[in-house]
């Protein structure tokens, strides 16, 4: 790999690592200098392997270099003494001794502390998710603010604000104690399941599909089932559930970035790899008698990886919406529930129950009442097709919605 692809590559891979231990050694108060230490490894990397070429280990050159700049800046930086100075040894001759732990355990541990305090009830979820890219992912306010159809200025704002806030509440970067663990990781598991989300359909920018915030939060995802506290039923369940999805990656989006609809994928495509996976996850989920959305949720999605269009297939399918909605209602799991009623037992049961939902003005609801509605009154799925497409967001729903019309229109 050249210089100018592996500088990008290790800041992404290495960048969130470094800033988790030094944010653990220092404190979240002083998270900005955790982050100024590491960016300025990065400027040094850039200035140095430009000239005398890469080092023979250069993700251990960057812990090196960020090991002696902090000790550097504890040494010389006075607000230290009244802070962090006290938890740290010093010499006979009053001078630092740190250990700087970058070792692998050590950098998972402190990413998984970073994790819990993040995702902390005290901030919004936007804040978390923001954090989380940030601190955890390695990205910069520019790609935060691509990522969610926002300017950079507000990205910044918004981060900042996040990092006071952690900062006046004092919330300590520590992993909770084990009977607190399964009450705290529900707010972990949920800013993950709306980052995959974000990443596997942006409702906020012109494309469907941003792999990297996918695999961000599988990464991230991992890191809590590999963990003893943390490997907990309901984490390896939105783990089986981002499998399963991720599994039909290639198939969904076509060369030209168009939503390839599922009953029009290439099942040659999906990744069978990952559905094993997502298997043995949804396996390992299973044990106890806890029941998440998340169980559910990967079970439904689970069924969508056969791609036989069956009864058993969609009753299945189905009785699994049923438990969801009574464990937590949300309007996309009604719409969703409602397809498998009209797969199951016919588009008249199906429009039936769509009217009781009745999300006038939301795109999906309509462009699932021109499907059912096909067959039976073709005027009114073409007009139904029409009000989905003026209310679509998206640049890729809008171009799957027009092909429909022109198909039908002709």
């Amino acid at each position: 790999m050249q210089q100018e692809e592996l500088i990008p590559h290790l800041f992404r891979t290495e960048y969130s690592k470094i800033v988790a231990v030094l944010c653990k050694l220092f404190g979240i108060g002083y998270i900005a200098l955790a982050e100024d230490i590491t960016s300025d490894t990065f400027m040094l990397a850039t200035e140095t392997w430009g000239q005398k070429g890469l080092p023979q280990n250069p993700a251990a050159w960057l812990y090196t270099v960020a090991k002696n700049k902090a000790k550097d800046t504890l040494k010389r930086n006075i607000l230290f003494d009244k802070n962090i100075a006290p938890d740290i040894k010093r010499s006979g001759t009053e001078q630092y001794e740190m250990d700087i732990d970058l070792s692998d355990r050590n950098i998972s541990d402190s990413q998984l502390q970073m994790m819990f305090t993040i995702c902390n009830p005290c901030l919004t979820a936007e804040s978390q998710i923001g954090l989380c890219l940030n601190i955890l992912c390695g990205f910069g306010a520019e790609e935060i603010a691509d990522a969610f159809l926002s300017s950079k200025e507000t990205i910044y704002k918004r981060l900042a604000r996040a990092k006071e806030k952690l900062r006046t509440e004092r919330i300590k970067i520590e992993f909770p104690s084990p009977e607190d663990i399964a009450g705290r990781l529900n707010p972990v598991l949920t800013t993950l399941y709306l980052l995959f989300n974000e990443g596997y359909y942006s409702s906020s920018r012109n494309t469907s599909l941003r792999r990297e915030l996918c695999v961000e939060a599988m990464r991230l995802n991992h890191m809590l089932t590999e963990n003893d506290g943390t490997d907990l039923p309901q984490a390896n369940a939105l783990l089986a559930l981002m499998c399963f999805h991720s599994s039909r990656f290639d198939a969904r989006i076509d060369k030209d970035g168009a939503i390839i609809l599922y009953e029009e994928q290439d099942e040659n495509l999906w990744s069978k790899e990952l559905i094993e996976k997502g298997e043995y996850y949804l396996n390992r989920a299973s044990q106890g008698t806890y029941l998440s959305k998340y169980h559910l949720e990967a079970a439904i999605a689970y069924w969508h990886t056969k791609q036989k269009d069956t009864h058993e297939k969609w009753e299945n399918i189905l009785q699994l919406y049923n438990r969801l909605l009574q464990i937590e209602y949300s309007p996309a799991a009604a719409l969703n529930r409602t397809y498998a009623v009209a797969k199951a037992d016919g588009k008249e049961k199906g429009l039936i129950e769509a009217k009781k939902i009745n999300l006038s003005g939301n795109h999906w609801y309509h462009a699932l009442l021109a499907e059912l509605y096909t067959g039976i009154d073709d005027g009114e799925s073409l007009t139904q097709l029409s009000l989905a497409l003026l209310y679509a967001k998206t640049t890729a729903d809008k171009q799957v919605l027009e092909k429909k019309i022109l198909t039908r229109v002709k």
